[in-house]
């Protein structure tokens, strides 16, 4: 995985994370890799997937089973779906409709684009 600068290590990896989750990678209560097995995979330091499985914890995405790892939680797709479409709408969209006044893009214009 290659990380970005813009954003902080343990939030990319929670995104990867979720992502497998929305993928179907990871279903509803079926056990994920532990913390050490996704540093090893992903080449970080374990204190940083730490703080990225405790981040998905507070968000109900993952939970501990003590003695047997973390768990994928139930509903946590819809968990997942429902905060990215939020956050699409609140920070990539007016991104895009500011960039789309700048060079003067209808949205009918990016309509038909989208649908070619």
């Amino acid at each position: 995985m290659e990380f970005k600068e813009n954003k902080a290590i343990y939030l990319q990896i929670a995104d990867y994370l979720m992502d497998a989750v929305i993928s179907g990678k990871y279903k509803e209560c079926e056990r994920i890799p532990s913390v050490r097995e996704c540093a090893i995979e992903l080449e970080v330091n374990v204190n940083t997937c730490m703080r990225a499985f405790e981040w998905l914890c507070q968000r109900d995405v993952i939970f501990l089973k003590r003695g047997l790892g973390y768990f994928v939680s139930k509903g946590a797709k819809k968990t997942i779906l429902k905060e990215q479409r939020k956050e699409f709408f609140e920070e990539t969209v007016p991104i895009i409709q500011g960039k789309m006044r700048n060079l003067n893009i209808s949205i009918e214009e990016l309509i038909e684009r989208i649908s070619q």
